[in-house]
């Protein structure tokens, strides 16, 4: 038994070491605990929050597993008390459920908080400049990044100022994909015929991974983007720059990208009018915003028009309740006659 233990011990021992020895050679720095931004640092401490209630349940079960196992396992001279009829414990009942529920309450109270709270802008550290908005297309195998602001476009990569908010607007001309951006927020999906909105910001300047999250075809692993964040200054800069040295996408042009296949990053000094939004309507859908104010307007246009039809049968019934009294009073005076 010794010898047996003994053993055990030292392929334990092993391996250890050669799981420390081949991790070494990995990046210590995991993206999704190194958030840069307001909203990943919200889901980062959530994520830490999450651990932490999670471990107050399992190393205890893990714990009271090996005593158990130990304490009454069949040996000789086992001194562990032998209950044969024990079925119940209140005690234990109270602790196996309310614990739980407890800890669903909190983490389920903290979840929803900023749930809600990454729905809005982030806070940002520039308040006079203007927030950036940015369409994004997912594509096979490419990402397809507008900026309506600033009439350019790029492909599989992206520029943003530091301390700025950035708008995210998705949807997807290809299979459904995931965008993310890992240390600036979690994932957001782009669909077909939908138009997603994402909100992010980066506090400081930096080059940062992006990636599409989400099994797409042969390619998919191809769909990676290089995120660099810089100070409004030098964005302003490679604004221009796009401007006066890439060329314009066209209609054609945007045809050829959308074929699959993978790319490498371009730039576009332009791109057609409304081809976000005519990306969102060719796949069955239509823009959220938009939606909206249409529903918005269909309804105000659908409520006219029932008053306009209810003030006409109105008027038609007053006229009919005219013609009767009139012809009652004729025919009173002919029978007074």
């Amino acid at each position: 038994m010794k010898k047996r233990s003994t053993i055990r011990g030292l392929l334990l021992l092993i391996t250890g070491l050669l799981t420390t020895v081949l991790l070494s050679g990995c990046d210590g720095k995991f993206v999704v605990f190194d958030p840069q931004g307001p909203v990943a640092q919200t889901q980062y401490k959530l994520i830490i929050l999450s651990a932490i209630l999670c471990a107050i349940v399992v190393i205890p079960v893990l714990a009271i597993t090996v005593f158990i196992v130990v304490r009454y396992r069949d040996k000789p001279g086992n001194t562990a008390p032998y209950k044969p009829h024990w079925d119940d414990s209140k005690v234990l009942e109270i602790l196996w459920w309310g614990i739980p529920i407890i800890i669903i309450i909190i983490l389920g109270g903290y979840t929803a908080r900023d749930t809600y709270a990454l729905a809005r802008t982030p806070k940002t550290a520039v308040t006079d400049v203007k927030p950036v908005e940015i369409q994004v297309t997912s594509l096979d195998w490419k990402w397809l990044f507008q900026y309506p602001d600033q009439n350019i476009a790029t492909v599989n990569y992206v520029h943003i100022p530091a301390g700025v908010q950035v708008h995210f607007e998705l949807t997807s001309d290809a299979p459904m994909n995931s965008f993310w951006i890992p240390q600036l927020g979690g994932q957001e999906y782009t669909m077909p015929g939908m138009a997603m909105s994402l909100w992010l910001q980066a506090d400081k300047t930096g080059e940062f991974y992006g990636t599409g999250a989400n099994f797409s075809g042969e390619e998919f692993a191809h769909m990676r983007f290089n995120v660099v964040a810089e100070s409004q200054a030098d964005f302003n800069k490679w604004v221009d720059s796009v401007k006066s040295s890439s060329n314009a996408l066209t209609e054609a042009g945007y045809e050829v990208l959308a074929t699959p296949g993978k790319s490498d990053e371009q730039s576009f000094s332009s791109y057609p009018p409304e081809l976000f939004d005519s990306i969102v309507k060719k796949n069955g859908g239509h823009h959220m915003d938009m939606d909206m104010d249409k529903d918005n307007d269909d309804k105000v246009d659908t409520d006219e028009e029932k008053s306009d039809t209810k003030g006409a049968h109105d008027m038609d019934n007053m006229d009919d309740m005219g013609d009767m009294d009139m012809s009652n009073m004729n025919s009173s005076e002919m029978n007074h006659k």
